[in-house]
């Protein structure tokens, strides 16, 4: 039986996409760039995991050369914006994310993330949609800046299991990007993949149970995850 479920943050937990990329389009234009990341652009950009090896990533596409200290700034200050739109109360979770968390609980299954973003997104995220106390709902966290490598690695999957002790067939892992279900494969974790916006058209094969959304399935999402093994 499954003992806990693993949460992917960004697409998943809340569509957090869509202020990042404005929070990355006021980045460059608070630092003098002409960049403009439309959603197409970025949906693309979408397939490189994490912030800093997007911007250098779409640096070096455009024949310039992505300088580590420029990029590790820019990010720095995209951050910086992000959390400050988030914590505004700008982004909710998902329709249907807080009943599954409820219920998940209810049913005795303990509650963890493994996530590219890093910390301070997801304490802004988590702060302002559960409050101060979410430590308390999701008490094991894995970041993309506590590994070596991001998605679709699995090492922030093995290192949220490590924490939690748990062997993988005892966990479940919920993932809205053909990354994500990479990297949680990777690990030897069942996944259930629940679409989003800009993963609509991701491969999600590897995938044991695929959902179009969240909304009104929390109790055939919970099925689900206590079902798997």
């Amino acid at each position: 039986m499954v003992e806990v479920v693993i949460f992917d943050l960004d697409g998943t937990l809340a569509e957090t996409e869509e202020v990042h990329r404005l929070a990355f389009n006021r980045a460059f234009a608070d630092s003098g760039l002409d960049w403009d990341w439309d959603v197409p652009l970025y949906r693309e950009l979408l397939k490189v995991t994490g912030g800093k090896e997007r911007i250098a990533h779409f640096i070096e596409r455009s024949g310039g050369r992505a300088e580590p200290g420029f990029v590790a700034e820019l990010h720095k200050a995209k951050t910086a914006i992000y959390t400050r739109m988030v914590a505004a109360g700008g982004v909710p979770l998902r329709p249907g994310v807080r009943e599954f968390i409820a219920a998940a609980r209810a049913a005795g299954l303990e509650l963890a993330i493994a996530t590219t973003t890093s910390m301070p997104n997801i304490e802004a995220l988590l702060g302002a949609a559960l409050g101060p106390n979410w430590r308390e709902v999701f008490p094991v966290v894995g970041a993309g800046d506590m590994v070596e490598k991001k998605k679709p690695a699995p090492d922030v999957y093995r290192l949220v299991l490590d924490k939690l002790g748990k062997a993988p067939e005892l966990c479940v892992a919920i993932e809205d990007s053909r990354n994500g279900v990479l990297a949680a494969r990777g690990a030897g974790l069942t996944v259930v993949a629940v679409r989003s916006p800009f993963s609509a058209d991701d491969d999600l094969a590897g995938a044991s149970v695929e959902l179009l959304n969240c909304e009104g399935l929390t109790m055939a999402l919970l099925d689900s995850v206590t079902r798997l093994s």
